[in-house]
């Protein structure tokens, strides 16, 4: 589940935390959300920005044999 905290201070910073996004799209998501906001001042990747997103692929195959009995 893709999840966006947003933490408002009284001297008007703003905290971001995404959780989630694996990789590099988390940049993509906030990016539009972070050109409203202002400048960004630090940015600390997570675990999950280094992961690598998961392909699996399935092959099934299927062989018919009888007996002659």
């Amino acid at each position: 589940m893709e999840t966006l905290e947003f933490v408002i201070y009284p001297d008007g910073r703003v905290q971001e935390k995404v959780t989630g996004i694996v990789g590099t799209s988390c940049a993509e998501v906030t990016a539009a959300i972070e050109a409203q906001l202002g400048v960004v001042l630090t940015t600390e990747q997570t675990s999950e920005f280094f992961a690598q997103p998961v392909q699996q692929t399935a092959a099934a195959t299927a062989q018919a044999t009888f007996s002659e009995w």
